[in-house]
């Protein structure tokens, strides 16, 4: 069984940086694409960013190119979003999901598995 268990998440001003970890288990992810999604309160789950597990292809939102970075380690199972210059907009719980494919998607449908989120708060 997939288990995906987010953390990292918090408070911290805006223009600051904080890196979330999703530490992924129960099967071998590489042939996965692994994806970080977050929804702010009253809003639709939203794509940010994701990677192709095995040859580490990254793929990105155009609200947050060029700020945040998505990465794995592969020895640990575990992928990262290093999230930098921080808005008030980035506010949300943000969610690491796994998709049981070659190909890269950014609908919150196209994935299978989901952690249980980590709330990410940007002070203005």
């Amino acid at each position: 069984q997939v288990h995906l268990a987010e953390s990292g998440g918090g408070l911290v001003q805006a223009g600051g940086s904080l890196r979330l970890s999703c530490a992924a288990s129960g099967r071998t992810f590489s042939s996965y694409v692994m994806g970080w999604f977050r929804q702010a309160p009253g809003k639709e789950r939203d794509f940010v960013a994701a990677i192709r597990w095995s040859v580490g292809n990254t793929y990105y939102a155009d609200s947050v190119k060029g700020r945040f970075t998505i990465s794995r380690d592969n020895a640990k199972n575990t992928v990262f979003l290093q999230m930098n210059s921080l808005k008030a907009e980035d506010t949300a719980v943000y969610y690491c999901a796994a998709r049981d494919s070659w190909w890269p998607a950014n609908e919150p449908s196209d994935y299978n598995y989901w952690g249980q989120g980590t709330q990410v708060t940007v002070s203005s």
